[in-house]
């Protein structure tokens, strides 16, 4: 049996470097070598920028290991929602090769979320406290605004919102608000499920003034939730028309060890019944 990390992928370096930290992290912690491995795009990114060692996509790194005689994987999602690349992309790929290969046989285990778990929350609970210590005085209502990349699919929002809920509970009275809302959303009423977008929200009373902390559902930096991503620059701008506003922003959960946690149970929940 092969163990797959799997990622949406990306052209920032820094997410397949990311991902490759918590494959080896994930490998110590359940004694089996896990391959770091993306559905899309990392393929793209020069060797050199990631040390040499050029990313393989999933299509590609499974007709290779079926090649080699390999017929028995787990993919382990590295995604917080049910979204279209799990659901939809990946099951099209298996099905693909499945059509040459009868013996193949690719277990995908739940994603992050799950209703039945508040671990996600907890984990964005101690990246809030972090800012709210180090940043932030005690005696200031603070406001956090939950905030993932927004998605075509309801259940990933409405999953984003459970979170949130989750978020506030875990907080209690440390914070004023807990809110959710997306970097940005599809055109079209049928997305509405995003609304309301960071920008928005940050324009709105009383979430324009005093200090909030954007707590960021994202697990690797990247373009969206780096120094300089996104995320950034919408809080750049709200700042820019808000000059009372005052905003901080949470790491993302990829380098929470509590991550390494969740992940070697989704491993040990999908393997069970072997």
């Amino acid at each position: 049996m092969k163990i797959l990390l799997v990622d949406n992928g990306s052209l920032e370096p820094a997410a397949t470097l990311g991902l490759r930290g918590i494959a080896r992290q994930l490998s110590e912690r359940v004694g089996q070598r896990v391959y770091p491995i993306s559905l899309l795009h990392s393929h793209k990114v020069p060797a050199a920028q990631l040390n040499d060692e050029p990313a393989v996509i999933v299509e590609d790194f499974l007709r290779t290991q079926i090649d080699d005689g390999e017929t028995d994987f787990v993919v382990l999602p590295l995604f917080f929602g049910p979204s279209r690349a799990i659901s939809e992309y990946l099951p099209g790929v298996i099905t693909k090769l499945s059509e040459n290969n009868p013996k193949l046989r690719v277990r995908i285990a739940s994603v992050l979320y799950r209703t039945d778990e508040t671990i996600l929350a907890q984990m964005l609970a101690d990246r809030v406290r972090e800012v709210l210590t180090t940043d932030f005085a005690r005696s200031e209502p603070v406001r956090v605004a939950l905030v993932d990349h927004g998605s075509p699919v309801r259940e990933v929002a409405q999953a984003r919102d459970e979170i949130a809920a989750q978020l506030a509970k875990e907080l209690g009275g440390t914070v004023s608000a807990v809110a959710p809302c997306s970097m940005e959303r599809r055109p079209g009423a049928a997305y509405d499920f995003n609304e309301p977008l960071l920008e928005t929200l940050l324009a709105q009373v009383p979430w324009n003034s005093g200090p909030v902390i954007v707590a960021q559902l994202f697990l690797q930096p990247g373009r969206h939730a780096g120094s300089e991503g996104d995320i950034a620059e919408i809080c750049a701008r709200a700042i820019n028309v808000s000059p009372t506003l005052r905003v901080r922003r949470t790491e993302p959960l990829g380098t929470h060890p509590r991550l390494i946690e969740l992940l070697a149970q989704r491993l040990a929940d999908v393997t069970a019944a072997d």
